[in-house]
């Protein structure tokens, strides 16, 4: 464990937090779909309601069809407190999982199937290379009051490391009100970790000094998207421009996301498609698009569009299939057709691993046990509550 200086809690890498969990056992690793639906069908039924299972959009349809609900991060957990389930088997990635506890009764345990199961997105912005930064930052803004905001796909720790420093946490729906919120207490803002979502909401509020702190260099970084016209980066800015900024990026970003381009929707647009897009993406393509939002409101938006309507969907595919069956009265295609792939964290909640723990359960045993540090979790609350008085 690794004492955070400007906070005073103690924290370490995601990479060690959970390394109890255990690896699927040979017994589960070659089950076939049927005799998969039928064990956990089986499991399901010896638990009864003491078992809540969760599946996010961007997991695979083996997993959804076994979930009490369906949705993004934040609802999924909601769902979870709601419920008097003594059990939370959540199919999604660690940061989800560590959200769900933070909100969730002491007396409800949470689940992730999959030890490998990591958004590498929130791995970019570890609280602890965060808290080595925080001097440097300060220190470059010419004494600034910074305050943190953190994206809800981050570790409880920086959660907890935000609310310490007078920030809070939000969500792709709320982004832009966190940022009203956190200027009206401080001088600039840092947003972690997504880079793509903090100059999107920037760009929304008008806001044009930005810069990006890429945290292997330990300085800023060139700006995002500032391209000549072959298409090459511009000289990036030097650190002097820190002191004139009123957000500053953490340079991380969601590879599923990142990966969409406007080639992408002007293609799907010369096709007869409409396009929404998540806000993760790149600011350009955010532009090109029709429609921006959550998943939640690409959800909405297929759910309201006429039949025989066209829609191209930026975000990770799986969602794109799944809304293409729930709604077939709709054109629904990923917005970069063959070319899109999964979240390769989200790949590893294997629907063998999902019958795996709910037959532990069954048995009595509690594998893969999501569990926050107290002080973290009481401070990521905090953020959290700052966030639910938006």
């Amino acid at each position: 464990m690794v004492e955070l200086e400007s906070v005073g809690f103690e924290s370490d890498l995601s990479l060690f937090k959970y390394d109890t969990f255990e690896q699927l056992p040979e017994s589960h690793r070659d089950l076939d779909e049927e005799e998969r639906s039928q064990r956990i069908a089986a499991a399901r039924e010896q638990l009864g309601d003491r078992v809540i299972v969760l599946g996010h959009n961007y997991q695979r349809r083996e997993i959804v069809e076994h979930a009490d609900f369906i949705g993004d991060s934040y609802e999924l957990s909601k769902r979870a407190a709601e419920s008097d389930a003594e059990y939370v088997v959540f199919g999604g990635v660690t940061f989800m999982a560590e959200s769900a506890d933070i909100i969730t009764d002491d007396d409800q345990t949470v689940i992730l199937p999959s030890m490998e199961a990591s958004c590498p997105m929130a791995g970019m912005a570890e609280a602890v290379q965060v808290d080595s930064a925080w001097e440097e930052l300060v220190d470059g803004t010419g004494g600034k009051d910074i305050i943190p905001v953190t994206y809800m796909n981050s570790y409880a720790d920086l959660k907890a490391f935000c609310a310490s420093h007078g920030g809070l946490i939000c969500t792709s729906s709320n982004a832009t009100d966190a940022f009203e919120w956190a200027f009206e207490r401080g001088d600039a803002v840092l947003f972690l970790p997504d880079k793509h979502l903090g100059r999107n909401t920037a760009n929304d509020l008008g806001i044009e000094n930005v810069v990006e702190w890429d945290p292997w260099a330990g300085g800023v970084a060139g700006a995002e998207e500032e391209l000549n016209d072959e298409g090459d980066e511009l000289p990036g800015l030097d650190d002097a421009d820190l002191e004139d900024a009123e957000v500053i990026l953490w340079d991380g970003y969601c590879q599923v996301h990142e990966r969409f381009e406007v080639d992408h929707v002007e293609d799907a647009r010369d096709a007869g498609a409409n396009v929404v897009v998540h806000p993760e993406c790149r600011p350009s393509v955010v532009a090109a698009a029709d429609e921006v939002g959550s998943t939640s409101h690409i959800c909405d938006v297929i759910a309201n569009a006429d039949p025989g309507e066209t829609w191209a969907i930026g975000t990770e595919v799986h969602l794109a299939r799944h809304l293409a069956r729930w709604h077939p009265e709709v054109d629904v295609r990923p917005l970069c057709g063959d070319a899109c792939m999964d979240c390769n964290a989200m790949r590893q909640v294997d629907p063998n691993y999902l019958t795996w723990v709910l037959e532990e359960l069954a048995a009595g045993r509690e594998p893969n046990v999501v569990e926050v540090a107290p002080e973290e979790k009481e401070l990521a609350a905090v953020a959290l509550d700052r966030m639910l008085e938006l």
